[in-house]
């Protein structure tokens, strides 16, 4: 594979010498994505895991009557499908291009010979895997838990985090916003008026701005209501 993309920024590939970027350059395989097009569907066989250099990818599952639920959104420099290198399973969920997306795509067999000779990167994975699997135990707990105005609180305080300022973009549509919240676009759009009614945001189009922290926390805790 060759690529301008630096591997050495990838956080998933910190601490490997040159000679072993070079070894995970030769075993990974660039691939385009148009937006909307999947990547792979739920069932499919885990051949290899992917990782995102340019654009954005949701991860949903789909019920039976057809409802839509994400399971996450990612971007730049974040890896999915990594179950697929330990486990050897088919793929347990969707993934779609939000955008148009430039992923690199390592094969299960090679990458797991990899992992065997450079356990650097065998740790960094497994760091992945256990933040993956925190975000699954707050979304659980927030969908079995929290009503979805806590559950919209705690989403944008966690968006303010990872922003310098108070005022941020939402990097997603409110509809898959919904989805991920497990709930539906006419039911978050009033909800966010509520609580910026409350004086807790304000909103212009997908652009948010926090104006306190304090009565966001609240509300996401549940030791405060909309009125």
């Amino acid at each position: 594979m060759k690529t301008d993309y630096n591997l050495s920024q990838i956080k998933l590939f910190k601490g490997l010498s040159p000679e072993h970027l070079d070894n995970l350059a030769a075993i990974a395989k660039e691939s385009t994505f148009k937006r909307g097009e999947m990547i792979f569907h739920e069932g499919d066989e885990g051949a290899g895991f992917y990782l995102i250099l340019n654009g954005q990818i949701k991860v949903f599952k789909m019920s039976l009557d057809g409802k839509e639920q994400i399971l996450h959104i990612l971007g730049p420099g974040e890896p999915f499908a990594e179950v697929a290198v330990f486990a050897g399973i088919p793929f347990p969920a969707n993934a779609m291009a939000l955008q148009k997306s430039l992923l690199l795509f390592l094969p299960r067999r090679d990458f797991s010979e990899l992992l065997a000779h450079h356990p650097s990167l065998a740790m960094n994975l497994l760091a992945t895997l256990s933040l993956r699997l925190r975000q699954f135990t707050h979304m659980i707990e927030a969908l079995s838990l929290k009503e979805v105005p806590g559950r919209l609180a705690a989403y944008l305080l966690i968006e303010n985090q990872q922003h310098q300022g108070d005022s941020f973009k939402l990097p997603i549509t409110k509809g898959q916003l919904a989805s991920l919240l497990g709930t539906i676009p006419e039911t978050l759009s009033r909800i966010l008026g509520k609580i910026a009614g409350q004086g807790l945001i304000t909103t212009e189009g997908p652009q948010i701005t926090i104006l306190d922290h304090d009565g966001l926390q609240n509300l996401a805790d549940g030791e405060a209501k909309l009125a």
